[in-house]
């Protein structure tokens, strides 16, 4: 080879592959060529993983409400003994169900909190909840004899630190409570989180929401109210704010804001 053809400008690639392994712009180029191929296989993994994400998501959510509604059973197909359940919208304001407008199986009352069109901002916001969805879905459980067994009702609000979200089962006076379980929250492991504890979930069990006067009683707190045993549930040990949102967030999906004209409804046997 000539001195001549030794000494011609090298290429682009050939100045790369040339340069020394340690220098600024080969570590730069190879951590990015690291760095966007771990993205796309990341993508790529989220992408063929989000029908499993959505399966998986979807089945703890029925077995929470089996859970509920004290009908699961370690091992039980979660499918078909969800299949017992009647799925509703119910529309909130007028306690009337309105599976004609959308359909029960796919409504998604948590993104329609975020719809301008779907949801009405709060003002009167104990819940913390910023804003409310016009539309929820409940579930109904009925007996062999197609009687109305239990009502379960979907509800969240904020705790501590985290929104919780979860259902309440009520007898069919639409006035007892027979369980009440969290399913998402972020609150404090060992004191928020109790609200997963079974020996706290099961003081739900056999209490009231209203005295018979029409009155919201039910309450979460250190001390029994006035109302007496019948609507009191102590709270966390250690967790007042925890309690407090509890407190509150049953209180507002209970009352006129949230289910009162469907459980009026429901009361005067019209389901």
């Amino acid at each position: 080879m000539s001195d001549t053809q030794s000494q011609e400008p090298k290429g682009a690639i050939a100045k790369f592959l040339a340069a020394s392994p340690d220098s600024v712009g080969k570590t730069v180029f190879i951590a990015v060529a690291v760095c966007l191929v771990a993205s796309m296989v990341v993508s790529a993994a989220a992408v063929s993983l989000r029908p499993v994400q959505e399966a998986n998501a979807l089945k703890d959510r029925q077995v929470n409400v089996l859970q509920v509604a004290g009908v699961y059973e370690p091992g039980i197909n979660v499918s078909e003994a969800f299949a017992a359940f009647e799925p509703h919208v119910l529309e909130l304001a007028t306690g009337e169900f309105v599976d004609d407008q959308f359909d029960p199986a796919t409504f998604d009352d948590t993104a329609a909190a975020s719809d301008p069109e779907l949801s009405v901002a709060l003002d009167d916001d104990p819940a913390g909840i910023g804003r409310k969805a016009k539309y929820r879905v409940i579930y109904l459980l009925r007996d062999d004899a197609g009687d109305l067994d239990k009502v379960i009702l979907p509800l969240h609000g904020y705790g501590l630190w985290s929104t919780l979200y979860g259902f309440i089962a009520l007898e069919n006076n639409g006035n007892d409570i027979y369980g009440l379980q969290f399913y998402q929250h972020g609150e404090t492991p060992g004191l928020g989180a109790e609200v997963d504890n079974p020996r706290w979930r099961a003081l739900w069990s056999g209490k009231k929401l209203r005295d018979d006067a029409g009155e919201l009683q039910i309450t979460v707190a250190k001390s029994q109210p006035a109302a007496g045993p019948d609507f009191y549930v102590d709270a966390l040990a250690g967790a007042t704010l925890t309690s407090v949102g509890v407190d509150n967030l049953v209180k507002f999906w209970m009352g006129d804001a949230g289910y009162a004209p469907f459980l009026a409804k429901l009361q005067a046997g019209e389901f």
